[in-house]
């Protein structure tokens, strides 16, 4: 994909949503959310030099979101090491999806994005290229061909000298703050991140490249996936980056039904004593085939309220949805602290979960 300026609810639905919470699925695997951006050819650096070790191969990264890992946002894809049809991450995992070129560093929700998020210079350089004026709106709204070589969105190319570019895609459209032949530092915002282009969700997709080469920043030195060495993360965020084999993303309680879409609008009714559901819900990334997901909720007193199971999955997911909830009593909820808790079982431990609460007074 070549670019002239880049390189190629309501109550009465409670009880029938909470019913469904085992059957909603995000698309299998082979149907990624979109989250596509300017392609160029396959994974394939230059073979490291003898004193690799001593040296780093290319420029030292920082986070190219004003953002803490783990909290405010995530990791949603990373690059594809496979070089057939399969798909894989530097870990021989599958937090990616077919021919992806990058790192996608996904925020909660659009009301993180209507809020605004920086996005920052990866490393210092001169910018050579960039795009704006490519509106804010979700593929699922005006398809995929509307953004026909615009896939990018709008976008920034930052030349780091000795072959090195990155590319930061998806920008909020009239967010950018460089111009054209500005240098820029480490760190330094250049724009915020937007929903513009080919994606569904916003997020900036952080491309790093080599003589017109994808570069994996998490295992620059090439090679087959599961043999990373060399990662070009600064070691001010290297320990910040570390491979999670999944994460949870939004966790809150709603006093009606949730859906996808409500949690990513943000706009979610909150949980009151009197409103006419109490409902907690999570969403998770980037989950395995075989995954077990539970969530509880207990009462002040520790009560078990409410609870799901999901039957094992079918396959990775790159994102899933989960609820449990029940009625107000007709006296409205007790005051006190109402506990959620989220796990998923997976080959016969937890790998993921998380608490969260809520504080309901009169």
């Amino acid at each position: 994909m070549s670019l002239a300026i880049f390189p190629s609810g309501h109550l009465a639905n409670l009880a029938a949503m909470l019913a469904m919470s085992r059957r909603w699925k995000t698309p299998p695997a082979a149907v990624p959310i979109l989250a596509a951006t300017t392609l160029l050819a396959a994974c394939s650096p230059s073979a490291p030099s003898e004193a690799a070790d001593a040296a780093p191969l290319g420029p030292q990264l920082v986070l190219p979101v004003d953002c803490v890992l783990g909290e405010t946002c995530e990791i949603q894809n990373y690059v594809d090491r496979d070089p057939g049809p399969g798909a894989k991450d530097y870990t021989c995992a599958t937090r990616t999806y077919q021919d992806h070129k990058g790192v996608d560093i996904r925020i909660p929700d659009m009301a993180a994005q209507r809020a605004g998020v920086d996005v920052l210079a990866a490393a210092p350089g001169r910018v050579t290229r960039l795009r704006d004026g490519v509106a804010d709106v979700s593929v699922r709204n005006t398809g995929v061909a509307a953004v026909d070589g615009v896939e990018c969105g709008n976008g920034i190319v930052i030349d780091h000298g000795d072959g090195w570019e990155s590319q930061y895609c998806h920008l909020a459209q009239g967010s950018l703050i460089v111009a054209q032949d500005a240098e820029v530092r480490a760190g330094q915002p250049i724009a915020r991140i937007g929903l513009s282009g080919q994606t569904e969700y916003p997020h900036l997709h952080f491309s790093l490249r080599k003589d017109g080469q994808v570069v994996d920043p998490f295992a620059p030195e090439g090679g087959e996936a599961c043999e990373a060495r060399g990662a070009l993360w600064a070691a001010s965020v290297s320990a910040a980056m570390a491979y999670k084999s999944g994460a949870v993303l939004n966790t809150g309680f709603s006093s009606g039904a949730v859906s996808m879409e409500s949690i990513e609008d943000g706009g979610l009714p909150p949980a009151s004593a009197h409103a006419p559901a109490l409902v907690a819900y999570v969403r998770a990334i980037g989950l395995e085939a075989g995954d077990i997901q539970h969530l509880t909720v207990t009462g002040p007193g520790g009560d078990l309220l409410a609870e799901t199971t999901i039957d094992p999955l079918d396959g990775p997911k790159a994102q899933y949805m989960l609820y449990a909830g029940r009625r107000t009593p007709a006296d409205g909820w007790a005051p006190g602290t109402y506990m959620a808790a989220y796990w998923v079982e997976r080959g016969g431990r937890r790998a993921l979960e998380r608490r969260f609460e809520i504080n309901l007074q009169d």
